[in-house]
């Protein structure tokens, strides 16, 4: 049996042009600017308990080293997805605010009696989701 985990903190995008994907988050998610990694990473606060590290593509296949160790090298390629969990009661402000920032619903799923998404695109194409409680089991 494994070690407890206590969650996931962090979640990674690579994206083409990080002052834009950076801005689009702000605007449009609402995140908070945390780090300022140069024109490596940007890392966002999502409802100021996990993170949203932006990297820009190509900018991390090497091992960075930092005072305390070593990074390993990572990147990533494609559409990639992520979703962040929203009340049920809050969808009808969402759709409002995604029409008001030009941000088009691409998909909207119902899943079963009370769960609900809404999946949009960012600049870089990855699927965003936001999602209610009532799909998974453990949410």
């Amino acid at each position: 049996m494994s070690p407890r985990l206590n969650g996931v903190i962090e979640t990674a995008l690579y994206v083409e042009d990080l002052p834009r994907s950076v801005e689009w988050y702000k605007r449009v998610m609402g995140f908070k600017p945390i780090f300022d990694g140069g024109d490596r990473l940007q890392a966002m606060a999502v409802a100021d308990k996990q993170v949203l590290l932006l990297f820009r593509k190509g900018a991390s296949t090497g091992v960075l080293e930092v005072p305390g160790g070593r990074i390993p090298s990572h990147d990533g390629d494609g559409h990639l997805h992520l979703a962040f969990a929203v009340d049920e009661s809050e969808i009808p402000a969402w759709r409002e605010h995604f029409a008001r920032e030009n941000v088009p619903v691409a998909s909207e799923v119902k899943w079963g009696e009370t769960g609900r998404s809404l999946y949009f695109h960012d600049p870089d194409g990855h699927v965003v989701e936001i999602i209610t409680p009532g799909f998974w089991e453990v949410y």
